[in-house]
């Protein structure tokens, strides 16, 4: 098929076949197929889905668009562990280094900022010196001798992904799950891994709303790792505000080494301890949870993940100095704190995609593909969900430099938040676990 029939073909409902999904994708990946025809057909998909035949097909096609490393001469399980994306999401930052220290080797392919949501490739580089841009020799080199990589997509690893990633981000096609599952799972096969920890968020935070779409997309990542003899374990974890209380990038840096240091927010702490030990569990280095989560435990007593992290940071060109002293990370210029509670009573609702658009406006990610991030701003949440709060104090505090957005970035935020004079029922971080 020419790339128009194929649109019209998906556009109207009809099954495409396995070769021109291959072909449609290795045509786009070479620049013979423009953006404007890809988006079409990833609106198309958005509206008319992907059977399991198409999205194999999809998968592959993506997958093999590039290299697929070979991590073989690293010994032990290799795995690693993916988020679907959420708000004041730094779990890969402190996860990482924290999986490492407990001897499983993590190769870790990591994406930026996509819709309202946060990356962990723009939160590490406000590490100054940090490269994610790193060779797959010396990715594999760093798997091997560190125990620990962390990269953004290259040219050679999953390329079909990496354009299509950045185009799906401003064209409203990020919250699909045939498109999200495929661009997940081809970019993690790629890297080289044995088994896989997925973070599949759901709430109002999250591009899956509902459980039930959440469980959709967990099943279908799971049966393509399955399909390509992966083993895959996911669990699905509350979106319905942001996790922790730093939400920006370098913000979000100081809060993730706090994390390996004992001392960060609950909720963060848990989403992180809970991911990990799966990892632990699948790496075969603890033959439960509990024994997983007691190692994990450890190595934040004893400093061994706080000096992993430092390791890491060390061989991928970073300052280490800036994991001890925070100075040294990217500082707002200005402070003001915003979003007055209007009586006394508890916050009950956080309306989480909202204060990620906010975040968007004031810099900490992107409106365009070619748009620049200001690492240093974003948010400190000083009441989340269920806190209580008096007349007149503010629950927002907005780190920025251009004042330009602040007036925006305000309004956004006053209406993400409400008040009540009860105390919502708390809701379990973690929903549920599926394999």
């Amino acid at each position: 098929m020419r790339p128009y029939e194929l649109i019209k073909a998906k556009r109207d409902g009809q099954r495409l076949a396995p070769e021109d999904i291959r072909a449609f994708i290795e045509a786009y990946t070479s620049g013979q197929v423009p953006d404007y025809q890809m988006s079409a057909l990833c609106m198309a998909v958005f509206f008319r889905g992907l059977d399991s035949v198409e999205l194999g097909a999809w998968a592959q096609a993506m997958l093999r668009s590039g290299e697929v490393v070979d991590l073989s001469d690293t010994p032990g399980v290799k795995v690693d562990k993916h988020s679907t994306g959420g708000v004041g999401d730094k779990v890969s930052v402190s996860l990482a280094p924290l999986a490492a220290a407990c001897g499983v080797p993590v190769p870790m392919i990591s994406g930026r900022g996509l819709g309202h949501t946060g990356g962990t490739v723009d939160k590490l580089l406000s590490i100054p010196g940090f490269r994610m841009d790193i060779p797959v020799p010396e990715y594999r080199r760093l798997v091997r001798e560190v125990g620990c990589c962390l990269i953004s997509q290259t040219e050679a690893i999953a390329p079909a992904d990496k354009k299509l990633y950045a185009l799906r981000d401003v064209t409203a096609t990020v919250d699909c799950i045939p498109l999200i599952a495929s661009s997940i799972m081809s970019k993690k096969l790629a890297e080289g891994i044995d088994a896989l920890v997925l973070d599949v968020k759901v709430g109002n935070g999250a591009f899956m709303k509902k459980v039930e779409d959440a469980r959709t997309l967990a099943r279908t990542m799971i049966g393509i790792g399955a399909e390509m003899g992966r083993k895959v374990t996911a669990l699905l974890t509350d979106m319905n505000q942001p996790l922790g209380r730093a939400v920006g990038n370098a913000l979000e840096i100081v809060e993730a080494v706090e994390m390996l240091h004992g001392r960060a927010p609950a909720d963060y702490t848990e989403a992180t301890m809970a991911l990990t030990a799966e990892m632990l569990v699948l790496g075969r280095k603890a033959s439960s949870i509990p024994e997983a989560r007691s190692m994990l435990e450890k190595v934040i007593a004893d400093g061994s993940a706080v000096r992993k992290l430092k390791e890491i940071v060390q061989a991928q060109g970073g300052d280490p100095r800036a994991i001890d002293d925070y100075t040294r990370l990217p500082q707002a210029r200005s402070t003001v704190d915003v979003v007055l509670a209007p009586q006394d009573g508890f916050v009950t609702v956080i309306d989480t995609e909202a204060v990620g658009l906010a975040a968007v406006a004031l810099g900490a990610g992107r409106q365009r593909v070619d748009s620049i991030i200001d690492p240093a701003v974003g948010f400190t949440l000083l009441r989340k969900e269920g806190e209580p709060v008096k007349a007149g104090e503010p629950v927002v505090r907005v780190h920025y430099n251009d004042p330009a957005p602040l007036e925006e970035v305000k309004a956004r935020l006053t209406r993400a938040y409400q008040f009540g004079p009860q105390a919502p029922a708390p809701r379990p971080l973690v929903i549920e676990r599926l394999e």
